[in-house]
């Protein structure tokens, strides 16, 4: 797959067949949509490709926090698994969503892209205020000469809704729902940051981890069976996320437990796939029950993982 960033550098597509959206999680019903767009290619010789947009459009439009299932950098490597021939990733700026429904068409799907097939929801909206839409579109189609493929109302609700549902889930501790709405492990990227090194006094070393994009969701508390990657190694470990009541610490932390792994890598970057919800944080009387405890998750971890 390529990935493009500079729209004045874009190739000449072959029979373009194009998409837009801004395809947090690539999950089980985004997947649909390339399926269709796959599909089409195939009949008509063409290259599939997606539009999305760097920032995601509602941190211009609206700001806040996002919640983001998938970074961008996630997000193309997700496509890529779809076989995906063309992602265009578009800077989202202020003057980018000022511009008339017309001049979106004219100027960017057409001028820059030229369509042979265009996939899009029936409530897709673009062009100042939100102005433009599949009618308009459609309106076009004859002299621009473009297919206009319409993504059904329902398939389109159905997307937002579990867009929706994965979040909850994943705020819940909830990855078994999350992982079934996905179709793919949920994943995120850490940075390791120094910890108080505790873990280490009682057998289980922990990597704390920085998370390194702000835009993305956090997960509910708990202990977790999950895997690093660490210089394209995939390492077994377990995870937890919470504030550690054993030790009545208020800060929460992500720490990482690697098995059979001991190498200093204060700095590195972690990408880690969680498998699997183990339990809750728990307050145990004395460190040595905690031990006892971490070797039960360790086993099941294992025995998740294996």
């Amino acid at each position: 797959m390529q990935v493009h960033y500079d729209l004045e550098r874009l190739p000449e597509f072959r029979k373009a067949v194009v998409t837009i959206g801004t395809f947090d999680g690539v999950h089980r019903g985004h997947q649909q949509i390339l399926k269709a767009l796959r599909g089409q290619a195939a009949a008509v010789n063409g290259e599939t490709l997606v539009i999305t947009f760097d920032p995601h459009p509602r941190k211009i439009v609206q700001g806040g926090s996002l919640e983001l299932i998938t970074t961008l950098s996630e997000k193309a490597a997700l496509l890529e698994q779809h076989e995906i021939d063309h992602l265009v990733v578009v800077p989202f700026t202020q003057a980018f969503a000022a511009q008339d429904a017309d001049a979106y068409v004219r100027d960017f799907l057409v001028g820059r892209f030229r369509p042979h097939t265009l996939i899009i929801g029936y409530d897709h909206r673009f062009g100042k205020g939100r102005s433009g839409g599949y009618e308009l579109l459609e309106a076009l189609a004859p002299e621009y000469k473009y297919t206009l493929i319409e993504i059904p109302q329902q398939l389109v609700h159905e997307l937002g809704i579990s867009s929706t549902k994965i979040r909850e889930a994943l705020k819940q501790s909830d990855i078994a729902s999350a992982e079934d709405l996905l179709g793919h492990h949920f994943s995120f990227e850490g940075g390791v940051i120094h910890g108080d090194k505790l873990g280490r006094t009682i057998g289980y070393p922990t990597a704390n981890l920085s998370y390194l994009d702000d835009d993305k969701i956090r997960m509910g508390e708990g202990v977790y069976a999950a895997t690093a990657t660490y210089e394209g190694r995939i390492i077994k470990g377990m995870l937890s996320i919470g504030k550690r009541p054993t030790l009545n610490d208020v800060i929460e932390r992500v720490e990482i437990n690697l098995f059979d792994f001991d190498e200093a890598i204060y700095g590195a970057r972690l990408r880690v796939e969680v498998r699997k919800y183990l339990r809750a944080q728990e307050k145990y009387p004395s460190l040595e029950e905690l031990k006892a405890q971490l070797h039960r998750d360790k086993e099941s971890s294992l025995e998740a993982l294996a």
